[in-house]
């Protein structure tokens, strides 16, 4: 009883912050200043640089042959039974102001596949947007207001400098309501494994992050923007404290490639396959811990075979950060400018060893040729454009490069038939596709069978179907 009294004295005493050494005084704010400290003058700068961004998709609905007939469009109209022949699809989304010109920083999932692009200012002003650029691969888009400038523009910061504890701000326009400030830290950073795009370096933060602040700024207290907000995890559609952003550093190199013109970002190359470093493959070489990326192979003539990159290295570092695994590197890596060249921390039998790599853009050789396939009846490629590939290709598409073939870069109407953006063509009825011609060739043909051969992602996958 008196080991639960003095508990308990104690404990309030660390309340009142009496007579316990460490213990801080409690004490009421002195002056009115003390009380208005705010985040506010951080959100007046910002907020008018935050834009809704509306998408719009008219897709026309498959109908039943007899509604064609006249007789009963005569009775029931175009859509049959009171069935719409179109259907719109929409997307809602948030996106910030990062050119006075008019360039809009938004996630690619916000607009990808919309004909109509909108956005809606802070002042309420509405104007149409058209897409600059769209990138899958980093879940970025660029859009450029059709409207008279100059507009609010935020300053995109350094994202690399966020460290874990940091407060940080995410707007929005979450479930529609209207534009939305939440406050929070940054809960870790170089986050990966995530899954939601091909370059994997997210921070993570605990702001409240709800479906419509895709696209949205995440913003630190100098103002700047530090990342783009893209993803949430939850299971429930709601916000659960673990939110996603892209880096800062990524979304300046996309802005950078709309402000040069390019309908792609062109990103440094290293031609090089890398893979994760198992606890099995740490051991086998005599790592501390499983951690870096190992190279697996390098491709002949590319920027890592010309800086003496070889095989079974473990690349530790870029520009002296640490990585973990490929894509800690990949990230690091591809968010630099293509010029000059970088420094890779590289561990080779032992030895810690610097590398330096010419931060280049992929070759686009052979040329893409590309050759579309005409809507034949039976034929399983209708539709679909396919190009030959090369370095610039397999980097854009997030493929492996090969010294030959063709590469489906829209697969049209053939996707009913299962194939995908990136699958490699390898064989048309026992036929090798080596270049879009071959491929010219093949989709003209009229078999009985169709024998299609396609690697994915370093799986081969035969199918057959009836011409």
């Amino acid at each position: 009883m008196k080991k639960t009294l003095a508990i308990a004295f104690g404990l309030a005493l660390a309340v009142s912050g009496v007579g316990m050494a460490g213990a801080q005084e409690r004490v009421v704010p002195g002056a009115r200043q003390d009380v208005l400290l705010s985040l506010a003058p951080v959100v007046r700068g910002i907020a008018p640089s935050v834009v809704n961004v509306y998408g719009t998709r008219v897709e026309q609905r498959q109908a039943h042959p007899f509604l064609d007939d006249p007789f009963f469009r005569r009775f029931f109209g175009d859509g049959g039974f009171g069935v719409p022949r179109e259907r719109v699809q929409r997307s809602l989304g948030s996106g910030v102001i990062v050119d006075a010109a008019g360039l809009v920083i938004t996630n690619h999932h916000v607009v990808a596949n919309m004909t109509e692009v909108k956005v809606s200012l802070h002042d309420r002003r509405e104007f149409p947007a058209t897409v600059v650029l769209s990138d899958e691969r980093s879940d970025l888009a660029v859009l450029r207001i059709a409207g008279e400038g100059p507009f609010p523009a935020a300053r995109l910061g350094d994202s690399d400098s966020l460290e874990v504890g940091d407060f940080v701000i995410a707007l929005g326009n979450p479930f529609g309501v209207g534009q939305t400030v939440t406050q929070g830290i940054v809960s870790a950073v170089a986050r990966t494994q995530v899954g939601i795009s091909d370059f994997q370096s997210f921070i993570q933060t605990d702001a409240a992050i709800n479906p419509g602040n895709s696209g949205g700024p995440l913003v630190d207290l100098k103002g700047e923007v530090v990342g783009i907000n893209t993803a949430i995890f939850s299971r429930s559609g709601g916000n659960h404290g673990i939110g996603f952003a892209v880096p800062a550093a990524m979304a300046r190199l996309v802005a950078d490639s709309a402000r040069g013109g390019g309908g792609i970002v062109r990103r440094p190359w290293l031609g090089a396959r890398l893979q994760a470093v198992s606890p099995e493959i740490a051991e086998g070489l005599g790592l501390e811990r499983p951690a870096g990326a190992l190279v697996a192979s390098v491709s002949p003539g590319g920027p890592a075979a010309r800086a003496g990159l070889k095989p079974g290295d473990v690349i530790t570092a870029v520009a002296g950060r640490g990585v973990d695994d490929p894509d800690g590197f990949g990230y690091h890596f591809s968010a630099r400018p293509l010029s000059g060249e970088v420094a890779l921390g590289v561990l080779r039998d032992g030895r810690q060893l610097t590398v330096k790599i010419a931060l280049a853009a992929a070759p686009e050789h052979p040329a893409r040729d590309p050759v579309t396939a005409g809507a034949r009846p039976l034929s399983p490629f209708a539709g679909a454009t396919l190009v030959n590939l090369s370095p610039a290709v397999a980097e854009e598409l997030g493929v492996s490069h090969t010294d030959k073939g063709v590469v489906f870069l829209d697969p049209g109407a053939s996707v009913q038939y299962g194939f995908q953006k990136g699958d490699i063509l390898v064989s048309v009825n026992g036929r090798e596709i080596t270049g879009t011609r071959d491929f010219e060739t093949a989709w003209r043909s009229r078999p009985r069978i169709w024998r299609i051969v396609v690697n994915r992602q370093g799986r081969i996958l035969q199918t057959e179907l009836q011409g």
